[in-house]
């Protein structure tokens, strides 16, 4: 499984992103998909996941009430949209997917794309 982000950029505070993670490879066997986030200085940190198949989602304290998972299965393309920004969301954002095929389970990683929160 390959990963893909992409959606970052600048946005002043209180405004509105939105982030895709686009999959290629072994989709059927993604479980889960989720966002990380890793600011300056800081370990990499939990944002939310959704379960592939259900479309369950889990968020973070932080992330609860302001931010929104979705997918579309179709386009194998998971979404983050982000609204009431503020300072402390600036950070690089990692999309992952949980996948098994047979034997033990594998995390794929994107390579992270800049958001900047920023008046």
């Amino acid at each position: 499984v390959q990963l893909a982000e992409s959606g970052g950029g600048l946005v002043q505070p209180g405004g509105s992103l939105r982030l895709s993670c686009t999959a290629s490879g072994s989709i059927s066997a993604i479980n889960v998909m989720g966002w990380f986030r890793q600011a300056p200085g800081k370990q990499r940190e939990f944002v939310g996941s959704i379960n592939y198949r259900s479309g369950q989602t889990s968020y973070s304290e932080s992330a609860t009430g302001r931010f929104t998972i979705s997918r579309n299965s179709a386009q194998s393309t998971m979404y983050l949209q982000m609204n009431s920004l503020n300072f402390a969301d600036t950070a690089v954002y990692y999309c992952s997917a949980d996948w098994r095929i047979t034997g033990p389970r594998n995390i794929a990683w994107g390579q992270g794309t800049q958001v900047t929160v920023s008046s």
